[in-house]
């Protein structure tokens, strides 16, 4: 049976776990051709075995345009395209904003802004010159504000700015862009966060559970699912969005 993805390949920035390896493996499911790009080389080419098409596991550090066009330079050579990138890598460096220092505010801003500026850049070439493109960023509930974490706020939210405004700029080449805004979902990050504040794990998943309309919190796979809808052909009425995956109608 045809996947609505036969023929695309998608790149995938930190597919080495959590909503990245979901997505790596949801979209090739579906039938893209699949790179998983991660500071984790082994992990990056863990996440692509086993795929039901074919992977590739990159390594690249995505502060350095010098890398991510090496990464990208070699996922256009195997696969001869790209025509979806989910930029998904990131990283969190909370604290009070009176506390924060210089490097806990740039390492959170390059990661997420520019490190996706650097990669979709990159990406784009390939997706104007086949006049086809699904350009996904993800951001996240955080953006609309959240105690200690400016730097994370307010570098998401930039990332929504940046989807509206690639999304005009992209739209007459049959591209689009479009971000997915995660609630509370069970990762790596979202676990070492609370083990960090010396939170309970239980007790914070029963309150989120509680707070949100469909009694869980989410997983990898939930999101997965909404990038894997934007990645599709279905997807191209649908750009400059940005829609909140919280289990709730309240963000």
């Amino acid at each position: 049976m045809a996947g609505k993805l036969d023929g695309r390949v998608a790149l995938v920035t930190g597919g080495a776990q959590g909503i990245g390896a979901a997505t790596v493996r949801r979209l090739s499911e579906d039938g893209a051709n699949v790179i998983a790009l991660d500071l984790d080389a082994a992990g990056a080419k863990k996440a692509v075995e086993g795929l039901p098409t074919e992977g590739l596991g990159v390594a690249a550090d995505i502060t350095s345009r010098a890398e991510v066009k090496h990464a990208v330079d070699e996922a256009v050579g195997r696969f001869g395209k790209i025509d979806i990138v989910v930029n998904n890598a990131g990283v969190t460096r909370d604290g009070l904003f009176y506390k924060m220092g210089d490097d806990d505010w740039d390492l959170v801003l390059a990661t997420h802004l520019t490190g996706s500026f650097y990669v979709t850049q990159a990406a784009s070439e390939s997706m104007v010159k086949n006049k086809f493109g699904r350009i996904i960023f993800l951001s996240s509930r955080s953006a609309l504000g959240n105690r200690g974490q400016a730097n994370y706020s307010a570098a998401k939210a930039g990332l929504q700015g940046l989807a509206r405004t690639l999304a005009i700029e992209f739209g007459p080449y049959g591209i689009t862009a479009n971000c997915v805004a995660p609630g509370f979902v069970e990762t790596a990050m979202t676990k070492a966060i609370t083990e960090k504040t010396g939170g309970s794990w239980d007790d914070l998943v029963a309150a989120a559970s509680e707070r949100a309309a469909v009694k869980r919190i989410g997983q990898p796979e939930d999101i997965a699912a909404v990038i894997a809808f934007l990645a599709s052909p279905e997807s191209g009425f649908v750009t400059g969005q940005t829609i909140y995956a919280t289990g709730s109608p309240a963000v």
